[in-house]
């Protein structure tokens, strides 16, 4: 029927997002933050919310600071690592903005307390936040060194009881070798968590796989930037890799 596809519903009712710092920044200049990124983005997660889910998302900051990278530069890990969840906040800061300007209601939580621009991270709060229709922007990553924001991820997709953990990405899943630079390379459509930890893929670390695995969440793994690709996700349609048990 004309229409169907469209009025499909959901089969999640809440999610956790999960969005790469890189993803914001800006190809031509080389800048950090691009407006039109996030206005994108915005407008794609307002429609996600406008069927009702539930979202919550965790930014990471490697468009602005990684914390890796400082240890070239004789920064301690620690040391950059906070560094790098503090670029975290600035990018929740920014994704706020521009979804509060398309209408819809954020609240940024952070994991490091700084109560002067966001609340802080308060697990029964923020399931509040979600279940009044507010979209929650985890910043700081875990509030801890050595941990990815991949990792805190799963970790805030197992406190909220999220449904689906949807990891965003620049390819539409999880390949056998990096499909940029292996034409032979093979998109998985399934896989399990088992075998992901088995075959070292590094769309995530092992600590988020293995939170996602005993706290039977499902991982998606999709191109946000294809147009609708989210939609699909959210509707259970054949988009990306999903990883299960």
């Amino acid at each position: 029927m004309p229409g169907a596809r469209a009025k499909a519903k959901p089969v999640f009712r809440r999610i956790l997002l999960k969005l790469s710092g890189e993803a914001f920044l800006h190809r031509e200049t080389g800048a950090s933050l691009n407006p039109a990124i996030f206005t994108d983005m915005a407008r794609q997660l307002k429609v996600v919310r406008a069927l009702g889910i539930e979202i919550a998302i965790v930014v990471g900051g490697g468009n602005i600071y990684r914390g890796l990278s400082g240890e070239e530069f004789g920064i301690d890990r620690t040391t950059g690592d906070s560094m790098g969840m503090l670029a975290t906040v600035i990018n929740s800061l920014a994704l706020q903005s521009a979804l509060e300007h398309e209408g819809v209601h954020t609240r940024v939580m952070s994991a490091i307390s700084m109560p002067a621009v966001c609340e802080p991270f308060i697990r029964r709060r923020a399931v509040r936040h979600l279940e009044k229709g507010r979209v929650v922007i985890f910043g700081a990553g875990t509030g801890n060194p050595f941990f990815t924001t991949d990792t805190a991820a799963a970790l805030r997709a197992s406190e909220i009881e999220a449904d689906a953990l949807l990891k965003a990405t620049k390819v539409d899943g999880i390949y056998t070798a990096d499909p940029k630079r292996d034409a032979t390379a093979r998109r998985y459509e399934r896989l399990t968590y088992a075998e992901a930890l088995e075959r070292r893929l590094r769309v995530m670390d092992a600590a988020a796989f293995s939170l996602c695995m005993e706290n039977d969440i499902p991982i998606v793994v999709f191109d946000f930037f294809r147009k609708n690709e989210i939609l699909r996700v959210v509707r259970g349609e054949r988009a990306g890799t999903r990883v299960h048990h």
